[in-house]
């Protein structure tokens, strides 16, 4: 079978090397002809609106999946028309609108930080009226690693933000004082059934994601069965297929719904090396109907990414227990170029095998 991505940055890359062993085969559609995922599949290089290409793209295929969750829906729409596409629309469309997200997770009785949409400066001086500061205002769609958002502390803050963000429909937040940030990747089959790995605590720097430690240290027992309940609720309601990421807050004992990615997550790239299945191979058996592969840990992990240039290989490869991970892409400031897992027996060894690779990335 030949699997289609729509999107072929790095997240395809490790798709396909995750569905190699299965016999699978894969077709990208990406804009750039420098993807990642070209050097390992058949890159098909246009735009998500072109139906003329959508058409060819789809010719053969035994179902699409996708990689980049801001594919516009209708572009998902049109294939469904002429072969399976994994996760729903709907999913995609949930996940790429802030305000429709957090009426989603309302709606499912999972809680959120208080939230307003804006559409005008008047909106904008009611909301902070009804939330107050510190607040986040963030553009309601388009926007990843820490992109487009801006934190409010006050009234100048919001005339700055306002100036930079005018014209496009956003969204206010309540500010989390959170303890962490924690996600949970789970994974739902085409028969319903579902599987979750540990949760993972989460370690940002402007915006971006720098740091993921699995399991999350010291998370109560009653933390990780709320994660795993309210991502279920997610998987059912959406009639979902495939591996999905909800990133949440943990604050006072609760966890508090920040977003949710239609697709496999950064934070979950440690599974490669550190669960029993990755998140990659246990998406494409989801999608492709094979039963669900085990979730369980094999020891401690913690993931680093490496972002804008890259320290030197041999000094990564010498840390005991690394596995590295490069996407072969050009450096420059703030994108991610790869990742480094770092696997041991326990959390305690891992510790100074962290710092030596935050060290050698500047970080």
């Amino acid at each position: 079978m030949i699997v289609g991505l729509l999107g072929g940055g790095q997240l395809g890359r490790m798709l396909a090397l995750a569905g190699y062993p299965l016999g699978l085969g894969f077709r990208a559609l990406d804009h750039s002809a420098d993807a990642p995922t070209g050097r390992l599949a058949e890159l098909m290089v246009a735009g998500f609106d072109d139906r003329e290409a959508l058409v060819r793209f789809s010719s053969g295929l035994g179902l699409v999946t996708y990689e980049f969750e801001n594919v516009p829906v209708e572009t998902v729409r049109f294939l469904s028309e002429r072969v399976e596409v994994y996760p729903p629309p709907e999913a995609l469309e949930a996940g790429q609108d802030r305000l429709t997200e957090k009426r989603f997770f309302q709606k499912l009785g999972i809680p959120t930080p208080p939230f307003a949409a804006v559409d005008t400066r008047d909106d904008l001086d009611f909301a902070l009226q009804r939330i107050g500061f510190p607040a986040v205002l963030k553009t309601r769609r388009f926007g990843y690693d820490g992109k487009g958002q801006f934190v409010l502390r006050a009234e100048e803050d919001a005339r700055q933000a306002w100036g930079a963000l005018e014209g496009r429909p956003l969204l206010l937040e309540g500010f989390v004082r959170f303890d962490r940030e924690i996600s949970v990747i789970a994974v739902r089959g085409k028969r319903g059934e579902t599987a979750f790995y540990p949760p993972v605590e989460n370690h940002h720097e402007k915006g971006m994601l720098r740091l993921s430690l699995a399991p999350a240290p010291n998370l109560p027992p009653h933390l990780k069965q709320q994660g795993e309940d309210y991502a279920l609720r997610a998987l059912n309601a959406l009639n979902y297929v495939g591996v999905l990421a909800i990133e949440f807050f943990e604050f006072g004992g609760q966890l508090y719904a920040n977003e949710m990615a239609p697709r496999v997550h950064n934070s979950g790239h440690w599974t490669i090396e550190g669960a029993e299945v990755s998140q990659f191979e246990n998406h494409l058996r989801a999608i492709t109907g094979l039963p669900l592969g085990s979730t369980d840990l094999i020891g401690s992990s913690a993931m680093v990414n490496l972002i804008g240039e890259l320290p030197p290989i041999e000094a990564l490869a010498s840390i005991p227990g690394a596995h590295v991970h490069l996407y072969g892409k050009e450096p420059r400031p703030d994108r991610k170029l790869g990742h480094v897992t770092l696997r041991a027996r326990d959390p305690q060894t891992l510790v100074p095998r962290i710092r030596q690779v935050r060290d050698l990335s500047g970080i």
